[in-house]
């Protein structure tokens, strides 16, 4: 994914941030910090390169903390209080420092392997979550306190676990809006031709907003119907499998609205070499 999604996703993260003094000193010390650069690294080795998926690593995790953070703000200001709050563990700004580093780093279990990466990203983001928390919180009660909140988040990120906290559940759900056609370029290019690169290649945009019957609408623009399974199987699934259900509307429409056919995706696909291959000419 290219670095001015990058860009765009820190300058969102940052202007997020802003009054939350504990979570931008963690944001700061996460962009320096060579282990989570590496990690990321290594995570889209195995997912990208290896396997062929769509981007896992330093975009998709700072887009997945935008898109949390905005959630949360949105929950917030419609009266839903994080779990860390509502239960007197924390306050805002902790609740942010969980979000944010749930989110940044939720996928770098995938350097170990794809199946099971929402335990191996728990089991090492732990020493990296101690780590970046020292720098924050000198009561190691509360370290343990925040540090529990964000390895719960992150180890059911994915749809078949529930997660049971507001934080984790922004997480969740961010996650599964990061699906637009931007992150499934180059393993479509690199020829992994299936309904998850074809979907995601149907995705034009994702946009988190407030919305008008629930706190929070995921709006998502298709150029072509196979969108909807990115939606159906992905977003909605993360979505049902979380705590914030009823505070969360999705709606996918195809663009441009009132068009007669969908933009063409796919042009022929001919087996080669063992496998489906997308030919372009």
């Amino acid at each position: 994914m290219s670095s001015k999604l990058v860009m765009e996703a820190e300058r969102e993260i940052e202007g997020l941030l802003r009054g939350f003094p504990k979570a931008l000193r963690v944001w700061e010390a996460v962009k320096k910090d060579p282990e989570v650069a590496a990690s990321w690294e290594m995570a889209n080795y195995i997912a990208v390169r290896k396997m062929k998926y769509s981007d896992h690593g330093e975009a998709h995790a700072k887009i997945v903390a935008a898109n949390a953070l905005k959630m949360l703000d949105l929950l917030e200001e419609a009266g839903v209080e994080p779990d860390i709050v509502r239960d007197g563990l924390g306050d805002r700004d902790d609740a942010r420092v969980v979000v944010l580093l749930a989110a940044l780093l939720h996928d770098i279990g995938n350097q170990v392997d794809r199946e099971g990466h929402g335990f191996y990203s728990a089991v090492l983001a732990s020493g990296v979550v101690d780590r970046l928390l020292s720098t924050v919180y000198e009561d190691p009660c509360k370290r343990t306190v925040i540090k529990g909140f964000i390895l719960h988040a992150i180890h059911t990120h994915m749809e078949e676990a529930l997660s049971r906290t507001i934080e984790a559940s922004v997480v969740k759900v961010a996650d599964g809006t990061d699906m637009t056609k931007g992150r499934s370029r180059l393993p479509f290019d690199m020829g992994n031709v299936n309904i998850h690169t074809v979907s995601a290649m149907s995705i034009e945009r994702v946009e988190v907003a407030r919305g008008s019957e629930k706190p929070v609408e995921i709006r998502v623009y298709m150029t072509n119907s196979a969108g909807i399974f990115q939606v159906e199987e992905i977003l909605y699934r993360k979505l049902e499998s979380s705590a914030i259900t009823d505070y969360v509307d999705i709606l996918a429409v195809t663009v441009p609205e009132g068009s007669p056919v969908d933009e063409r995706v796919v042009r022929k696909i001919v087996t080669m070499g063992g496998r489906l291959k997308h030919l372009t000419d």
